[in-house]
């Protein structure tokens, strides 16, 4: 007798648990993705500032995956369900499932902003973040060269938009790479037209950590040379110029977009039930309502917890798609599904060497020793020894000598 197949769309943490999580069962995994590797995003900044290479902090599908029996990797476009025929539909043909997990990801929200979504540069994958980098060293080459003092600035000024932990990590990180690498790299420029600015629409930073903890944040980002700007909110940005709600006008050439993610755009074309963000709504065991053989789990599902939306976080897919996989294994067995109970590991964020905020099973700490624990936590996380090892003696030779392995402009 053949054995039930269940399909999993999409390659990221939550996909790759839940393949993983299905490793032993007598079951088909059939995992889909339009990209052949999985990449680790809480350190795609790293890679905008020129601090790791993008395979580093990605590693191939079917290397991770290779020693699993069970489990075939289809590279595919995937554009739609047919659920009555129980039919994925991609740009390589249909492929049936007997059970679904659908772990879409999200993607870049730009709040119907056109102009900045134009012009502005998001930080969602590899090809963002290695346009950052490419965009903020042509900046500084330009500024090398242009004569007239306000289009200088204008290309000196970065903008960061979005007071979360990737907005947050990326501004430290920029003030860092340009306060000590690229101040040795371009001695004629003047290092006081340099600005980076983080702006958060709200009046606070990091809104899911405590107050102390965000207050230390903003006062070590202007440490930094950060210029942090509260109730900040973006109105328009054409490539030149950033203006905000109220009127007031930013020359700048940078804009990098942190303030905003939401469902990727599949969620919202399956034609099933989505609430904010586009994501779809999930009954507690994270099943679709009406279709019990389909699950969504990570940024693309809305369930909420406590009267709150559960957050687009890698340890919430994790663990969801843990949870959708064994409740795949509970039906099959003829068992209830178990509902899904979010367990918080807690929450980091850095802000350049030696500085950092953590907010762990109820205690708060920050500085030197939060830093070191959102080391050790990221590269226990990050999948392959040699990626480990490459990122641990890339952070080293950062720390030691102030200086960025990967100042290069490549073609995008």
């Amino acid at each position: 007798m053949s054995r039930p197949t269940v399909v999993i769309v999409g390659a990221g943490f939550g996909g790759l648990r839940a393949a993983r999580t299905l490793r032993r069962a007598p079951v088909e995994v059939i995992l889909i993705d339009r990209h052949n590797y999985h990449l680790f995003q809480p350190l795609l900044y790293q890679v905008a500032t020129a601090g790791l290479e993008p395979e580093q902090i990605a590693k191939p599908v079917r290397a991770i995956l290779r020693g699993q029996a069970n489990l075939e990797f289809r590279l595919a476009e995937v554009t739609g369900v047919d659920f009555a025929a129980r039919r994925v539909v991609t740009d390589a043909g249909p492929m049936a499932y007997d059970h679904l997990i659908l772990a879409l990801g999200g993607e870049t929200n730009f709040f119907g902003l056109e102009s900045v979504q134009r012009n502005g540069i998001g930080l969602k994958d590899i090809p963002e973040a290695v346009a950052i980098r490419n965009h903020v060293l042509r900046c500084f080459e330009q500024a090398m060269l242009e004569e007239d003092p306000d289009r200088r600035r204008a290309l000196l000024t970065l903008v960061v938009v979005g007071g979360g932990p990737t907005g947050v990590e990326m501004a430290g990180a920029l003030a860092e790479l340009i306060r000590l690498v690229l101040v040795k790299d371009y001695p004629r420029l003047n290092i006081a037209n340099v600005r980076v600015l983080l702006l958060e629409a709200t009046d606070k930073l990091l809104g899911a950590m405590p107050a102390k903890l965000r207050e230390a944040a903003a006062d070590t980002l202007w440490k930094k040379h950060v210029e942090v700007r509260f109730g900040a909110a973006v109105e328009e940005f054409d490539g030149s110029r950033v203006r905000l709600k109220g009127g007031e006008v930013i020359p700048a050439r940078t804009l990098l977009w942190a303030a905003g993610v939401q469902a990727a755009g599949l969620a919202r074309r399956l034609g099933l039930r989505t609430a904010r963000q586009g994501r779809i709504v999930v009954e507690p065991t994270l099943q679709v309502p009406g279709q019990p053989a389909v699950s969504v789990v990570g940024d693309a599902a809305y369930l909420e917890a406590e009267g709150q939306a559960l957050a687009m976080m890698a340890p919430v897919a994790i663990q969801m798609a843990e949870t959708a996989a064994r409740n795949v294994l509970r039906t099959l067995r003829g068992e209830p599904p178990r509902p899904f109970r979010y367990r918080d590991p807690g929450s980091l964020a850095t802000i350049g060497r030696n500085a950092a905020v953590a907010y762990i099973r109820g205690f708060a700490f920050k500085g030197f020793p939060a830093w070191v624990v959102w080391l050790v936590v990221h590269l226990i996380q990050l999948i392959g020894f040699r990626n480990k090892l490459l990122v641990l003696i890339n952070w080293a030779w950062d720390y030691f000598f102030y200086e960025r392995a990967v100042r290069i402009i490549t073609p995008e």
